[in-house]
């Protein structure tokens, strides 16, 4: 696997290399070392969970946890296409509230990394998508935090507005730096 930075610090891209034969083909998609070479902040998986989406224009975040038990995310589309956002809430960061953007499809099985301190968010491309997370923490609902999808803090620029999204997500207040 290939780790490329993108324009928030911290957040990499991770692009399998398959091994490709007759049969298909083999990739790696988690490297514990590879990671800790780059100085990617996750740690080891404690945790994962699936997003199943029925419907394109499905909005889900912006996502974090709380400073007390930051998780750091790998998020890897394995059925669909999805939009995928990235916002740097780190104040001690150069990148702070600066955002990046991905498409993550299940043909290319490219992933994103995202370290603790970072709000997620994805929006459906098609219908029918899967969104596999891994995190380096364990979930703690007390320590569930979002930031609206639209805040004008962060002006991201969606490719188009939501067709569904779920209440807690379309209500979160505005982001106070």
């Amino acid at each position: 696997m290939k780790l490329l930075p993108t324009r928030v610090a911290g957040v990499f891209l991770i692009k399998i290399q398959p091994l490709v034969d007759e049969r298909g083909f083999f990739a790696r998609t988690y490297c514990f070392e590879t990671l800790s070479k780059a100085g990617a902040a996750f740690g080891a998986i404690r945790q994962m969970s699936l997003s199943v989406n029925r419907a394109a224009g499905t909005l889900r975040g912006l996502h974090y946890q709380a400073t007390e038990k930051p998780e750091g995310k790998i998020v890897r589309t394995t059925q669909g296409r999805i939009f995928d956002v990235v916002v740097d809430l780190r104040r001690d960061s150069a990148t702070y509230l600066a955002w990046t953007q991905t498409e993550l499809d299940a043909r290319s099985h490219d992933a994103l990394l995202i370290p603790p301190g970072c709000a997620h968010g994805f929006l459906t491309l098609e219908a029918d998508c899967i969104v596999e997370y891994a995190m380096d923490a364990d979930f703690e609902a007390s320590l569930a935090r979002g930031c609206r999808w639209n805040d004008p803090a962060f002006g991201i620029e969606w490719p188009f507005a939501p067709c569904v999204i779920g209440e807690r997500d379309r209500t979160w207040p505005d982001f106070v730096a």
